[in-house]
């Protein structure tokens, strides 16, 4: 097989929830691709299947419908290696409260085998740009949303993962985080990182995405690049159309 730039490849992915008849297609026949360099949004209404997606790509959700292949390889076969160049960044990180910010950080470096020179380079570096490095002694129970938002950002960033995963990575950040967020998104896919992220802020991804994909029940019903999408005009517009099938 030619080799490619592609990062994550969905190909023919469904899930169902419940059976028989009664049961409900979260995602039907789900086809993209992501490749290195790209920022790739990933748009529709809540319960459009977006996040049952995700959840697939980065092996929380088992399917038995279509394959998913993260630099080639497979999500269903080879879990262990798709999860050793991932990272994922859900809409509510689960962390463990009862350690410091700078425990939980070093607890995921030892997990992904990162030595102690680029751990400490890495962390600093990230927790000097959020603006956490003063708080990295304090146990994340204390924490507020924010704070633990941005920990988990640096906890995904600290193996330089080939893919990011992100569901609704700006929720509970303040703009100046954001901002910071979005920088830091445009210098790792500069790296060849991939960054495959849902979100509902459409003038967020118009900005910020090369790629979109707009899910309606479960369906991708748009796909391409910004420009092939938008043709000028904007981001919202064509969402609106597409959702409401004008």
């Amino acid at each position: 097989m030619a080799k490619t730039n592609a990062i994550l490849e969905i190909r023919g992915y469904s899930k169902t929830y419940g059976d028989g008849s009664e049961g409900k297609k979260a995602a039907d026949n789900v086809n993209l691709t992501v490749e290195s360099g790209d920022i790739y949004g990933f748009i529709g209404h809540n319960g459009a299947g977006k996040s049952t997606t995700i959840r697939a790509v980065v092996g929380v959700l088992d399917f038995t419908e279509g394959e998913i292949f993260i630099d080639g390889h497979s999500v269903k076969k080879e879990s262990m290696e798709c999860k050793r160049i991932t990272a994922y960044i859900p809409d509510n990180p689960d962390l463990y409260e009862n350690l410091t910010g700078i425990q939980y950080l070093n607890f995921i470096a030892d997990v992904f085998g990162i030595s102690a020179a680029d751990r400490k380079a890495r962390i600093s570096d990230y927790a000097d740009r959020f603006e956490i490095t003063d708080s990295l002694g304090d146990l994340i129970s204390s924490y507020s949303h924010g704070m633990k938002q941005k920990l988990a950002v640096i906890s995904a960033l600290i193996h330089e993962p080939k893919l990011l995963v992100l569901d609704e990575p700006f929720v509970g950040l303040d703009p100046k985080a954001a901002f910071t967020l979005k920088q830091i998104m445009h210098e790792v896919c500069g790296k060849g990182t991939a960054i495959f992220f849902s979100t509902h802020v459409l003038d967020v991804a118009e900005k910020l995405c090369n790629k979109v994909a707009i899910i309606k029940q479960g369906k991708i019903i748009a796909s391409g690049t910004m420009e092939e999408l938008t043709h000028g005009g904007s981001l919202e517009e064509v969402f609106l159309e597409v959702i409401e099938g004008k």
